[in-house]
């Protein structure tokens, strides 16, 4: 197995200073937007863009929550062991709000259809957009695009994309790990 450095945590950064302008572009004072962080992963990017939108941009008031899909997975009662699932935490209506879902890689979609039916229990937003770190083209099982990428990665199917936070690994960086190696 190798592995190689796609993003160094200098591009990350860069990368999420692009996104975060990018969402300010779109949604001006967020007073109509909420971010949502696709656990367990997308919560650190999600954390990141709040950060900086309010530290370096001056947003104000980003209303932000955490959405677990474990079980709206159509794969997980395939599993050989039980999934654990995440906390949802969404303390606010989503109610005529454009949401935008963040995640730290877009591969097959599955996930995002997952997202699309389990933020329907929190009412009708006014529209959805989503926001990757990672977008890996080439991998699509179902017709699904981001509206924000930091990153377009092309590789086979048995690549994988790693994407370390340094809140969580201790850096930033985003890894191809080749497992025919």
């Amino acid at each position: 197995m190798s592995q190689k450095i796609l993003l160094t945590s200098k591009e990350v950064n860069i990368i999420l200073h692009r996104l975060a302008c990018q969402l300010i572009e779109n949604h001006l004072d967020f007073k109509n937007t909420v971010l949502i962080g696709i656990q367990p992963r997308g919560t650190f990017l999600a954390n990141r863009l709040k950060a900086l939108l309010e530290e370096d941009y001056g947003v104000s008031d980003i209303v932000i929550g955490y959405l677990d899909i474990t079980f709206f997975r159509d794969d997980f009662r395939r599993k050989d062991k039980p999934l654990e699932a995440s906390e949802t935490r969404i303390d606010f209506s989503i109610e005529g709000k454009r949401v935008v879902f963040i995640d730290d890689v877009l591969y097959t979609g599955r996930s995002i259809r997952a997202a699309l039916t389990a933020i329907q229990s929190f009412g009708r937003s006014k529209g959805i957009e989503l926001c990757v770190l990672v977008d890996r083209r080439f991998s699509r099982d179902l017709p699904i695009q981001p509206d924000y990428r930091g990153r377009q990665v092309d590789s086979i199917n048995d690549d994988k994309v790693r994407v370390q936070w340094k809140e969580n690994e201790g850096e930033d960086a985003v890894y191809l790990i080749n497992s025919n190696s």
